[in-house]
């Protein structure tokens, strides 16, 4: 095998993403579904799963919330009647969650967040590591954020989520390596798209500033001075999931033009 083909997944994987149907997720198994492996994705969004199969029909796509302990269990049943088994886990799944001072914070909201960001991630692995062990691929990759290594004002139920993210892979990573699984989180930036948009709205709303200024304001924060796309997300996917990638494992990549302060 040459350097080169040392760079690029190995055709036939089995991947399964959740939130796989739009955004991040999305973009991540347009990559894998180019590179020939067979993806199965889950999303909540029943139009945008009927959207991602209008593109790719060779996909299987389950609707679910990773939330519900019953849809997540349906996920991993249809994935061994398809395809027998599983060689990567993407976690994708996640929430913006509540913007706001601690002390405005409802119970609610912040339990949530914790349920779909931090538990929809555990429930996935319950069910994907015995398919894992039995793969000689296996690959699990959970989508944190840069919010995950740096502190967050008002934001404080995401922050927490992300960074438990962190000790979950850490942890996993150290249980799974002799079973030659390995284990990473991503940390993205500040991604280009409609959510962050939002968040950029919310911020702006809280600080009293415009959304423009409010824009302006988090790409300074920015070593490289822009934000990140979904584009280099996937491909940091693609390479974790490649022979070149096959010692990479219990690490937090960063992939975020260097953010250097929330």
């Amino acid at each position: 095998m040459t350097f080169k083909d040392r760079l690029y997944p190995p055709s036939g994987l089995r991947v399964l993403i959740s939130a796989g149907a739009s955004g991040i997720g999305a973009t991540i198994a347009s990559a894998f579904i180019e590179t020939g492996a067979q993806v199965h994705v889950c999303d909540v969004d029943a139009s945008a799963l009927q959207a991602f199969q209008g593109r790719f029909s060779s996909a299987l796509a389950t609707q679910a919330d990773v939330a519900n302990n019953d849809q997540v269990a349906a996920v991993f049943q249809a994935q061994h009647a398809h395809f027998g088994g599983l060689d990567v886990l993407i976690n994708c799944a996640g929430i913006a969650g509540p913007t706001g001072g601690i002390e405005k914070i409802s119970p609610d909201d912040w339990s949530r967040t914790v349920e779909v960001n931090l538990s929809g991630q555990f429930r996935f692995l319950h069910h994907a590591v015995p398919m894992l062990r039995e793969s000689s691929s296996a690959h699990v990759i959970c989508i944190s954020s840069v919010a995950g290594r740096l502190g967050y004002a008002w934001r404080t139920p995401y922050a927490s989520t992300k960074w438990a993210i962190s000790g979950l892979v850490k942890s996993l990573a150290i249980e799974l390596g002799p079973h030659d699984v390995r284990v990473n989180a991503l940390l993205p930036g500040i991604v280009e798209g409609p959510r962050m948009d939002s968040v950029i709205r919310a911020r702006a709303q809280e600080k009293g500033l415009t959304e423009e200024a409010m824009r302006e304001d988090f790409v300074s924060k920015v070593s490289l001075r822009r934000m990140v796309t979904a584009d280099d997300v996937a491909l940091m996917c693609l390479y974790l999931c490649s022979p070149a990638g096959r010692n990479i494992s219990g690490q937090t990549i960063s992939v975020d033009g260097n953010v250097e302060y929330l």
